[in-house]
């Protein structure tokens, strides 16, 4: 019997008169519950923030040159904002708090609100964390960590303390938690260990309560994948991040796992643009597999957990793996349609999608120029919009920007008709496979 109820028999035991003054004490109580339903709402004012449909989300990084020695200047980052506000997007995520790139993003951030209160970027800081000897020439250890990563969520906090009104999200390590990243991954009782830290602050009051603490990683490793992942401190973690932030890579697994990817044949029936929509729907009901596989494993752990999409994206070009040579996935029309289909999928399903990224960094791959790796930007370094943004650039969106006095143009002079005779169209990976044996 819930209270209510048994509320309600008492009133009603003691005769008419009571039962008006039932009615008017359940009327009191509804005001109350309401109440406190809009309390809870304002105290998640970051994941209504996510959710709402209108607002989109980028990861950014700034860097010009092959190396991030050179950090760029702050007139460099503040048009680089202008143009990602430009494209209506509300929250922009950066990487390796500890860097000078960083501290000055939100610096910028400030000076731009305070010339124009119409002005709005939230920030993900996005804490690296890494196991013990990582990126060195002594042997990784996986089962400790890094004393770096103490620097790093130490940086988060002093940042976040610094500019709460701008950054909401920390994020405990990027990939930290895949096994494929063997350079520097660790046990998940690691990231474990400084989300409760952060968690704790916020108890304290030493952050802000709006301010959600979650870890970005593959979606394998948030329980999508195989059973090796599944385990009590990954189920501890669940429980205690704000949300979930998976990363999908259709892109990627054109190589690593091509059941998805290709054509049955070429239909002559259909033109080109016509097929590579095809291929770019597997591609999207692909990463919609893998969210769907982390749902399914979270809500046995914490039911009705949030999950947004911390990163996806599609390279327009890979000499390599992903390329003509390779699965032939990366072209600037297919990553343009990536971009579109994803980002509707989860504007539909009230999810924040942190597209990867917002203008190709060099850095990433600095000794092969064709990589994919520094080509993942919806703008190229001198700021022209790839084809995912054409229609921005004729809603003349970007009237007055310019990226390092480069105006904001089309890439490939607009014509799409140049882009199609670039793509390239794939079988199926069976038929692919013995078209290979049969050599």
């Amino acid at each position: 019997m819930n209270y209510l109820t048994q509320i309600s028999k008492f009133f009603c035991l003691n005769g008419k008169v009571n039962y008006l003054f039932f009615l008017l004490f359940l009327f009191l109580n509804i005001g109350c519950m309401s109440t406190k339903k809009n309390f809870n709402f304002q105290k998640n004012n970051t994941l209504q923030l996510l959710s709402d449909s209108g607002n989109k989300a980028i990861c950014y990084g700034g860097y010009r040159l092959k190396d991030r020695a050179v950090v760029p200047t702050r007139q460099q980052q503040i048009e680089d904002l202008k143009i990602i506000a430009a494209m209506g997007v509300k929250f922009i995520r950066t990487y390796n708090v500890h860097l000078p790139e960083a501290a000055q993003l939100l610096e910028c951030i400030k000076e731009l609100k305070a010339q124009d209160n119409n002005f709005e970027m939230n920030v993900m800081l996005g804490a690296w964390i890494d196991c013990k000897n990582a990126w060195t020439n002594m042997p990784v250890d996986h089962d400790e960590e890094s004393d770096a990563n103490k620097v790093e969520i130490a940086k988060a906090v002093e940042l976040t303390r610094k500019y709460p009104d701008i950054v909401k999200i920390i994020s405990v390590g990027n990939e930290a938690m895949v096994k494929w990243a063997t350079a520097y991954y660790v046990q998940p009782r690691f990231i474990l260990k400084w989300v409760n830290h952060l968690q704790d602050l916020k108890k304290q009051s030493d952050l802000s309560q709006d301010l959600l603490i979650t870890s970005s990683d593959n979606f394998a490793s948030w329980g999508g994948g195989d059973a090796e992942y599944h385990n009590h401190d990954l189920e501890q973690l669940i429980r205690a991040v704000d949300y979930i932030s998976i990363h999908t890579y259709p892109m990627h697994d054109t190589h690593y796992n091509p059941s998805f990817w290709g054509l049955e044949g070429i239909n002559n029936e259909k033109n080109k643009e016509q097929q590579s929509r095809m291929l770019m729907k597997q591609a999207l009901d692909y990463a919609v597999s893998q969210y769907n596989s982390v749902k399914k494993y979270v809500d046995k752990i914490a039911k009705n957990k949030p999950i947004h999409i911390g990163e996806t994206g599609w390279a327009t070009m890979d000499h390599d793996k992903y390329g003509n040579k390779g699965s032939k996935a990366t072209d600037e029309f297919k990553s343009g349609m990536y971009y579109d289909l994803i980002t509707k999928w989860c504007q539909q399903n009230n999810m924040a999608c942190f597209y990867f990224e917002a203008f190709d960094e060099h850095w990433k791959d600095s000794y092969n120029a064709q990589g994919s790796e520094n080509h993942f930007g919806l703008f190229t370094m001198d700021g022209k919009a790839k084809y995912a943004l054409w229609n921005l650039v004729d809603q003349a969106k970007f009237k007055g920007l310019a990226r390092d006095g480069h105006p904001i143009t089309k890439s490939n002079n607009g014509d799409k008709q140049a882009l199609l005779e670039k793509v390239e169209l794939p079988l199926r990976a069976l038929k692919m496979q013995k078209a290979t044996t049969n050599n």
